[in-house]
């Protein structure tokens, strides 16, 4: 059994998020974490880390109805998951809630599982906003970006570049959803730098990621990921991308500047990310 996170903020319930948690319930029982934060406090939770200053970090008030209104969404919660039969607790964190306090619940946990249009959506225009970029470079276990809309994965994408981050991220999900590593999959090799067919490491990656998914193709890709790969990844539905991010490779710094930013604002598919 495996302990999922998903956190709501203030009035903002992402049934995306839910569903995704759900139909991985229906493979194998997981326990399924509701934490529910106030808007106010949600909206710094990245932000203030409390290094340097004299106490804990407190996080003005919200209005009584936005308590009001996070109060149905736990009920909401609870509900669905007694609803379709997942085991689940709720946590309701205080005002006082710092970066050191959200690392703590991830530490803990399987994955992180959050809904890309719902995570604090009012602070901005931007998307991925600057919270959720955080959430995914702080977070101490794997992140699952989901949108609210989309197909469940018939195909999973690996990217794949040779780096330590790639492969770090293609066995943690492996091993986090065993019932998905029977769909086709297909690891992409993709380096800007090289106008060759080589693939890094291929007979490792391949003796390696084989062991995992029974239908596995390798590809070099033929054209720079920086300009076009989130143009190819967004036409191909029912997919998943499985990326390790955040690190200094050719692969996973196109994803930091362009490709996995431009996917999660399609909001057409989801994506796991894992990163030591």
């Amino acid at each position: 059994m495996k302990k999922i996170i998903i956190p709501f903020d203030g009035g903002n319930f992402s049934k995306g998020a839910f569903e995704f948690a759900n139909k991985l319930n229906q493979f194998e029982p997981i326990l399924l974490v509701g934490l529910f934060l106030p808007q106010a406090d949600y909206g710094n939770l990245w932000s203030y880390s409390g290094g340097g200053m004299g106490g804990p970090v407190f996080i003005p008030l919200v209005e009584d109805a936005d308590v009001e209104v996070m109060a149905n969404n736990i009920v909401r919660f609870k509900n669905l998951c007694e609803k379709n039969g997942i085991e689940y607790r709720v946590h309701e964190n205080g005002f006082d809630l710092s970066l050191p306090g959200l690392k703590n619940e991830t530490r803990f946990a399987d994955l992180l599982l959050i809904g890309d249009e719902a995570f604090y959506k009012n602070i901005g225009t931007d998307v991925p906003n600057a919270y959720l970029k955080d959430a995914m470079h702080h977070s101490e276990c794997p992140v699952l970006i989901v949108p609210e809309e989309y197909s469940f994965p018939e195909n999973v994408i690996l990217s794949y570049d040779g780096s330590e981050s790639s492969v770090f991220a293609i066995k943690q999900f492996a091993y986090l959803f065993p019932n998905l590593t029977e769909l086709l999959a297909s690891a992409l090799s993709a380096d800007a730098n090289r106008s060759d067919n080589v693939i890094a490491e291929q007979p490792n990656s391949e003796e390696m990621a084989s062991r995992h998914f029974s239908q596995l193709t390798f590809t070099k890709l033929g054209f720079d990921p920086y300009k076009y790969f989130s143009t190819w990844m967004i036409n191909r539905k029912s997919s998943i991308l499985v990326s390790g991010a955040f690190e200094r490779s050719a692969f996973s710094e196109a994803i930091k500047k362009s490709f996995v930013s431009k996917i999660i604002t399609a909001h057409q598919l989801p994506v796991f990310i894992a990163h030591r």
